[in-house]
């Protein structure tokens, strides 16, 4: 049976507080990646572990006093491919017998991302929520969390009584967009309204990557913008808009709006403005920085007298879904001559997940010499596992995705190689390893957007169209399940109805 934990003040009966649980698996799956997840990605947490990840859960003035909270479980991975089937079961065996010692509930805090693919199951978001509903009642009320990234399907819209999602990518709202979704949710049962009246969808045909939808410009910052504004209007409790996820050859992947409220009008004009601003936008966006094939945007880093220029290797991200060890870019930056030589422009690679070789530069020792391959252990598509042979200048354990972290110096190049994959988002994952990101002429990076840190750093960057399993140039990738037509696949589709389609309250779907 799993330990479960409960926080309630003695300031205030338990009996009068509203009973609520939190659940949720969250990841960004890629059915565009050979990798697969297991249960142990996850890192599953239960009790008072769950509760301990939110900070509006601590502090004067949070919200833990306003209600019993109850952990049950949640676990989220790094992006990556598809879950299989016997890890999915597994977690959610275990969060359904979480649910049920828990019982009676009043609502359900469901924290999830959104874009999670199983092997041999449509649309795991819905049937988690199903599920989950099964055990907890009709009566219960379900707010759900999500990743603007994430996918809504007509059965998790359905199901979920409230939804929103973040309105920032880069995700600096992540936070506020959980306790947005934890206020909405006590905010009606403490007030007895219970689930709204209305709850309007509308599903966009478009499909693009979230380098193309950043919110720090435009399109994507002005439609985002107006959503605040709208949630103060009399009769609405929250309106979303989700770019959706576009590594997934699923039907339920594609943009879509919601709105909930007990203002139908309020409601349904809220909804149809919201999905018609971004469809009459959807021309507009465009990547959020440079972006070019491989072999230019190594040339204009080389040339450029910015320091430190940062390139991301955008094909593999980790981040997006990627499997992380595609070897195709840092092959042909150690093909390059500029690299080979020690007072060549110094190049900062992060990052190749490499066991073996990392075991051997343990064994070597700092200012060792190793010589072996990494990579293309899980994604061999594009290139082979790559050779690197040089001298060790920084062994570090102890991570929580990498493990064992080493760098390996070859010619003028530092290639961070790791025991597992891990993203390379803050300054601190390089500096910590000896490196000085700031100092070096050019820092490669298996991203897409720069995350915050990084962006601050760069003096200049650029973004390389690079192969691997969440490829930015969609229309390389073999699509033959998502709902066609669809932007950009199809440039020329007509107009297509954004008229709201009225989703069902959760006790009334079948």
């Amino acid at each position: 049976m799993l330990l479960l934990g409960t926080l309630a003040l003695a300031s205030c009966s338990a009996a009068e507080k509203p009973r609520i649980a939190i659940a949720g698996l969250a990841i960004e799956s890629s059915t565009f990646s050979p990798a697969t997840t297991d249960e142990a990605a996850f890192k599953a947490s239960t009790g008072q572990a769950i509760l301990d990840t939110y900070p509006f859960f601590s502090g004067a003035a949070s919200l833990r006093d306003r209600a019993v909270w109850l952990g049950t479980v949640q676990g989220h991975a790094l992006p990556g491919g598809a879950v299989t089937r016997e890890a999915y079961e597994s977690l959610m065996r275990k969060t359904l017998d979480g649910l049920r010692a828990q019982l009676p509930l009043d609502g359900l805090f469901f924290d999830i991302h959104g874009a999670m693919s199983v092997v041999g199951l449509e649309d795991p978001e819905g049937d988690m929520i199903a599920r989950i509903r099964e055990v907890v009642g009709p009566t219960t009320l379900i707010s759900t969390s999500m990743d603007l990234h994430g996918n809504v399907s007509w059965r998790l819209a359905a199901e979920s009584d409230l939804i929103t999602c973040y309105r920032m990518a880069p995700h600096e709202d992540e936070m506020v967009s959980k306790q947005r979704a934890a206020e909405n949710l006590l905010a009606r049962l403490e007030s007895g309204k219970g689930r709204p009246a209305y709850k309007a969808y509308v599903a966009v045909p478009v499909l693009l990557p979230g380098e193309k939808t950043s919110t720090r410009i435009e399109p994507a910052k002005s439609i985002y913008a107006a959503i605040p504004e709208i949630t103060t209007r009399p009769g609405i409790i929250d309106a979303a808009i989700w770019i959706g996820y576009a590594w997934a050859d699923e039907p339920r992947n594609h943009a879509a709006v919601m709105v909930t409220g007990d203002d139908e009008a309020a409601v349904k004009t809220a909804a149809e403005g919201l999905a018609a601003s971004f469809w009459a936008a959807r021309t507009n966006f465009e990547f959020v920085a440079p972006t070019l094939p491989y072999e230019d945007a190594m040339a204009r880093a080389l040339k450029s007298d910015k320091h430190p220029f940062f390139l991301s290797d955008m094909g593999d991200n980790p981040t997006a879904g990627g499997a992380g060890d595609v070897t195709w870019t840092l092959t042909r930056i150690l093909e390059r001559p500029e690299f080979q030589r020690a007072d060549g422009p110094s190049l900062i690679y992060a990052s190749l997940p490499g066991p073996e070789l990392v075991a051997q530069a343990v064994k070597a020792g700092v200012g060792g010499t190793v010589a072996g391959t990494a990579g293309a252990a899980v994604d061999d598509r594009y290139a082979p596992p790559v050779r690197i042979a040089g001298t060790v200048t920084a062994i570090q354990n102890g991570d929580k995705d990498a493990v064992t972290e080493v760098v390996i110096k070859t010619g003028s190049v530092s290639v961070i190689v790791t025991a597992k994959r891990k993203p390379y988002h803050y300054e601190a994952d390089f500096t910590r390893l000896g490196l000085a990101p700031r100092k070096a002429d050019i820092v490669v990076v298996k991203i897409g957007y720069l995350q915050p840190e990084l962006y601050d750093m760069q003096a200049d960057w650029v973004m390389a169209l690079t192969p691997g399993g969440v490829d930015q140039d969609l229309e390389r990738l073999p699509y033959k399940r998502i709902t066609r037509p669809m932007y950009p696949l199809d440039k020329d589709m007509p107009d297509p109805d954004l008229s709201v389609k009225w989703v069902p309250a959760s006790d009334r779907f079948q």
